[in-house]
């Protein structure tokens, strides 16, 4: 993949900067900026029971979901 040359304002290179991880490049935290969200931006920002909450709005959900299944199929 090639490489291209891009001029930024100062304060656009600062806001990027002071988003940049330790372990990644620039062109690195501009795609992780750009691209959207990811579920590895999440990463630490629950605590074990909010964790543990979800989890179990996730597995209600899906068992009403399966629940709904039945019934539609069924008739």
């Amino acid at each position: 993949m090639g490489t291209k040359t891009v001029r930024l304002e100062e304060d656009v290179y600062e806001r990027v900067r002071s988003q940049k991880r330790d372990d990644e490049t620039f062109s690195e935290a501009i795609d992780r900026l750009t691209g959207g969200a990811s579920l590895l931006d999440l990463e630490g920002t629950l605590n074990d029971e909010e964790t543990e909450d979800v989890r179990e709005a996730i597995e209600e959900s899906r068992e009403a979901g399966i629940q709904e299944s039945k019934e539609i199929h069924d008739g």
